[in-house]
């Protein structure tokens, strides 16, 4: 029997590349894992949790100008972008503490470092320029902002990696993007101040989502005085003479700003991977082809998360790397389930959802039932805020099923993880008809929408 330095050798100190480094250890396997930037990966240093924390600080000045309706006085307010930033690192210095304290307790040896196949069981650590050898490897190296290296002064603009680094606030930008990360940082530059354009390609932002969604997010981020810029792209950046940058569109207008940020989406990180080397196959994007239960065409290599351009987010990884662990550790085949994922987008106001849209269900399924409210939340009643709120049951009219449900407003994100295990479960339109209302709150819509806004049959919408 061949013998190794390790039992199993992680690549990538992400979600995904932690807990299965950690669980294995964990079960008293000789393990390593290499990162060469910051432990924690995407999610937690450059990405959901940076990311959320400058969402809340952009919702501040909303909040003080609510405040006024229900009785308060508050003085002048001054943001201060060097104190968020300051905040930020603190914080995310501490949880990349508690994600290598996690792997060192658990037995698993750290290594920082960028790390190379260079065979099927053999890994180059590129810092020292040696050599280990792995019974089991999992690639784990997650995505990179695309750079969109193919425009014009793509050099000149930023990515979601910068922005979260700034060192001073820009007082106008420029997104290229529609999706979720455009979106938000979209509504998270505009709450800090920023005069804010978001432009896209397509005929709607948030392509993947329930039109309601994306119509509804649409007006309200134009009512707070977000510019959205619709079926155009940037074709060129340049360095402005008085300062700034200047794009041109294909549509031929001209948009000054401080910075241009690109949010063109995120390829999978395998570049110089050396996966060739050791026979792994990727796709035409790179991302490394896996079987069900996670494995390359090498048997005893695996990979997990947004390598693999499965499903982009860090539950999923933490779920596949549970799923590694319970097939090669523990002796219990678990294939991930990538079904009926929650998911929300930060925006302001928020997206929750989780199933089909109803565009999706009105094609997979012969009828639909659409149940649908919008309406003012209490809270804006006294603050005098005109935002609105959508909550969307989408039925399969043959035997009562939800669906999909989808909700835009404050909090949309909390209902919607609820709402997954509910779908998760496998429930009802019935179930939620019989479920009792928490009274005042604006879930409770969710309950009381008892007869259908209309129907889908055959892909056409009946009324009535």
């Amino acid at each position: 029997m061949a013998s190794y330095d390790y039992d199993l050798f992680v690549i990538g100190g992400g979600s995904g590349g932690v807990r299965s480094a950690r669980l294995a250890a964990g079960l008293g396997k000789k393990v390593a894992i290499a990162e060469e930037y910051r432990f924690g990966g995407t999610c937690v240093i450059r990405g959901c949790v940076p990311k959320k924390l400058f969402v809340y600080a952009s919702q501040f000045h909303e909040h003080f100008e609510d405040a006024a309706g229900y009785g308060w006085t508050v003085g002048e307010s001054r943001f201060d972008w060097t104190a968020l930033v300051a905040a930020k690192d603190k914080e995310i210095a501490r949880l990349e503490g508690l994600y290598r304290r996690g792997l060192e307790n658990a037995g698993a040896e750290l290594l920082d470092t960028r790390a190379e196949l260079v065979d099927a069981h053999t890994i180059r650590l590129v810092k020292t320029d040696t050599t280990v050898t792995a019974e089991r490897i999992i690639i784990a190296t997650g995505g990179t902002a695309n750079p969109h290296a193919a425009l014009p002064g793509h050099e000149l603009c930023i990515t979601s990696n910068e922005a979260f680094h700034l060192t001073e606030l820009p007082k106008s930008i420029l997104i290229a993007g529609g999706g979720y990360i455009a979106v938000e940082f979209a509504n998270i530059f505009h709450g800090l101040g920023v005069e804010t354009t978001l432009i896209y390609r397509g005929q709607e932002i948030l392509s993947r989502f329930d039109h309601d969604m994306r119509q509804g997010l649409h007006k309200a981020m134009e009512a707070k005085g977000i510019r959205i810029l619709l079926t155009d792209i940037i074709e060129e950046v340049t360095q402005s003479p008085a300062g700034g940058l200047t794009a041109r569109t294909k549509t031929g207008a001209t948009i000054v700003a401080d910075q241009v940020m690109l949010a063109l989406g995120r390829d999978p990180y395998t570049k110089g991977l050396g996966l060739e080397k050791a026979g792994v196959a990727v796709d035409e994007r790179g991302a490394v082809i896996v079987d069900a239960y996670s494995r390359t065409n090498v048997p005893h290599i695996f990979a997990l998360g947004d390598v693999t351009d499965r499903v982009q987010l860090t539950p999923v990884a933490i779920h596949e790397a549970m799923c590694f662990i319970e097939t090669e550790y523990r002796g219990n085949p678990t294939s991930p389930d990538h079904d009926l994922i929650a998911t929300a987008v930060f925006s302001q106001p928020e997206i929750g959802t989780v199933g089909l849209s109803e565009e999706e269900a009105a094609q997979r399924f012969d009828e639909i039932e659409v149940y649908r409210a919008e309406f003012r939340p209490m809270k804006a009643t006294l603050s005098g805020r005109a935002e609105k709120m959508i909550m969307k049951l989408v039925v399969n009219g043959a035997d009562r099923k939800v669906l999909g449900a989808h909700i835009l407003g404050h909090d949309a994100g909390e209902m919607a993880q609820l709402l997954g295990v509910s779908l998760k479960a496998g429930v009802t339109k019935d179930d939620f008809d019989r479920t009792m209302a928490v009274h005042p709150t604006a879930a409770e819509e969710l309950v009381t929408m008892y007869k259908p806004s209309y129907r889908v049959k055959g892909g056409q919408r009946i009324d009535g």
